[in-house]
C-alpha cells in the first residue's frame, strides 16, 4: 500500500465510518487508484435497510477524487478541496456493493480542468467485475494549497 488509511484521514474531512477508503495503491498527477473493504462492513453508514446500493460507489469515487486533489495539489499548486457539482454518464452494472466478495478498487482519472473546476472519470470494481463508472465535475475552492 502506497498511502495508508491513517494518512488518508489527514487528507479528507470524513471521519469515523464515513472514511470509506483503506488505502491508495497508486497515484500520479493525472490519476489515482484506491482500495476499500468497507463495502462489506455491516456498520457502513451508507447502508439502507441493511443493504449497500452500488450507487454508493459514487461516494467512494468522490473520496478518491478528493485524495487525488490533495496529492496532486501539493505537486501542481492547485486548490486542495473540491465539491461534487454534477455526475454524467453514470453506468451501474450491479444493484449492490455489500454482496460482492473481495476488495473494492476505485479508480479516478483527471480528464480536464482549470483553477476553478476539474472533471474526473471514475470506475469502481471488484476483481474483474466493474460495478460503476461515470464522470464527475468538481468545483474547486478558491484558496491555494498551503494558504
Amino acid at each position: 500500500m502506497l498511502i495508508s488509511r491513517e494518512a488518508i484521514a489527514e487528507m479528507i474531512p470524513h471521519t469515523g465510518a464515513m472514511h470509506l477508503l483503506d488505502g491508495v495503491l497508486t497515484w500520479d498527477a493525472g490519476r489515482i487508484r484506491c482500495l476499500s473493504r468497507s463495502h462489506r462492513d455491516r456498520q457502513n453508514p451508507l447502508r439502507m435497510d441493511g443493504r449497500l446500493s452500488a450507487l454508493c460507489g459514487i461516494e467512494y469515487a468522490a473520496q478518491a477524487m478528493a485524495i487525488h486533489g490533495v496529492l496532486a495539489g501539493k505537486v501542481a499548486n492547485r486548490p486542495r478541496l473540491g465539491y461534487l457539482a454534477s455526475l454524467r454518464e453514470v453506468r451501474c452494472s450491479r444493484a449492490r456493493l455489500d454482496d460482492l466478495e473481495g476488495e473494492l478498487i476505485v479508480d479516478a482519472e483527471r480528464l480536464m480542468g482549470e483553477e476553478s473546476h476539474v472533471i474526473y472519470g471514475f470506475k469502481v470494481r471488484v476483481g474483474d467485475v466493474e460495478v460503476l463508472r461515470g464522470r464527475a465535475a468538481v468545483i474547486l475552492e478558491a484558496g491555494r494549497a498551503g494558504s
